[in-house]
């Protein structure tokens, strides 16, 4: 079950209008967890940037969903992932590529709503994690949109920001 390409088409995402999106394709894929716990959610909070995204990242290799999903979500804030409790969506983005042998990159988040331990351990950050001052933080959804909005409106963002403001916003229409 945690490692289908087949779930929901939340959103596409087109981050430049002059993108070929069926051109020759790098792509990427990531697992991300929705981790909510008393109307908060688990969020990596940028210090650096000033914005809130779910904590996960990339699957490696082989790596199942689920492998990805714990593995990532342990690294960037220190929470084990206890249960999974569904697939909550995919979003798909468009951009250009870092490489010129391509002319697209395509990244597609895979999100799901799970569960973690109370207990949280350190963090395990990469190099660039670590310079954008990631840290694990239980916030109000109100406030991640609208901190993730200001940002979206005011500065050139990083890419993530509008799509997790989007599942941010589709999360708060269901709860």
């Amino acid at each position: 079950m945690y490692w289908r390409n087949q779930m929901d088409l939340l959103k596409e995402i087109l981050h430049n209008e002059k993108i070929d999106k069926f051109g020759k394709t790098f792509s990427r894929k990531a697992v991300r967890g929705i981790i909510l716990k008393n109307k908060q959610l688990l969020m990596i909070y940028s210090k650096k940037n000033g914005d809130y995204k779910f904590p996960g990242g990339g699957v490696d290799g082989d790596e199942t969903h689920l492998d990805t999903l714990k593995r990532e979500v342990l690294e960037e804030s220190g929470a084990t992932v206890s249960k999974i409790v569904k697939e909550f969506g995919k979003v798909i983005e468009y951009d250009k590529p870092l490489e010129d042998e391509y002319d697209v990159f395509k990244m597609t988040s895979f999100y799901y709503i799970c569960k973690v331990n109370s207990e949280f351990t350190n963090q395990n950050l990469d190099l660039y994690e670590k310079e954008l001052g990631f840290e694990p933080i239980w916030v109000d959804i109100d406030k991640a949109i609208n901190k993730n909005t200001s940002i979206i409106n005011n500065s050139d963002s990083p890419r993530w920001v509008i799509r997790e403001n989007f599942i941010l916003k589709k999360i708060k229409q269901l709860i």
